[in-house]
């Protein structure tokens, strides 16, 4: 967990696309701004709130597995007790990256993702860490 190579693979070379988990309307909140950020930088946001009909210009999807594609990364803006069931969804369908945001930790979870074959980024801000690989 929290590799660098693995941090390095998943943000790659745009365009990506991640599913945000939690995505927020309001562009005050770092759930919105944040995925923001990586749409501005070359991503593909998919939303994934069943809260909310469209958010950052993208129809909005109540859960991974209505999403129209695979995304290349699962991005969580979500409490820990949320990543569990995250991780099942996402061994269902057969998801490779899971990257969990700045202050959200679960470590059960992220045991048994990396045990089903998942790469996972726990408490790491997905922002930071492209500004970060961006000045390199």
């Amino acid at each position: 967990m929290n590799e660098s190579e693995t941090i390095r693979t998943m943000l790659g070379t745009p365009p990506r696309t991640i599913a945000v988990i939690g995505l927020s309307a309001n562009p005050a909140k770092p759930s919105h701004y944040v995925p923001e950020y990586m749409q501005r930088h070359g991503y593909r946001i998919l939303p994934v709130n069943p809260t909310v009909d469209e958010v950052l210009g993208e129809k909005s999807y109540a859960s991974l597995s209505d999403l129209p594609i695979k995304p290349d990364i699962v991005n969580v803006f979500r409490l820990p007790q949320y990543i569990p069931a995250i991780v099942e969804e996402m061994l269902q369908l057969g998801l490779q990256n899971l990257w969990v945001q700045l202050g959200i930790l679960n470590r059960e979870a992220a045991a048994r993702a990396e045990a089903g074959g998942i790469h996972v980024v726990m408490d790491h801000c997905i922002m930071v860490e492209h500004r970060h690989l961006s000045s390199l």
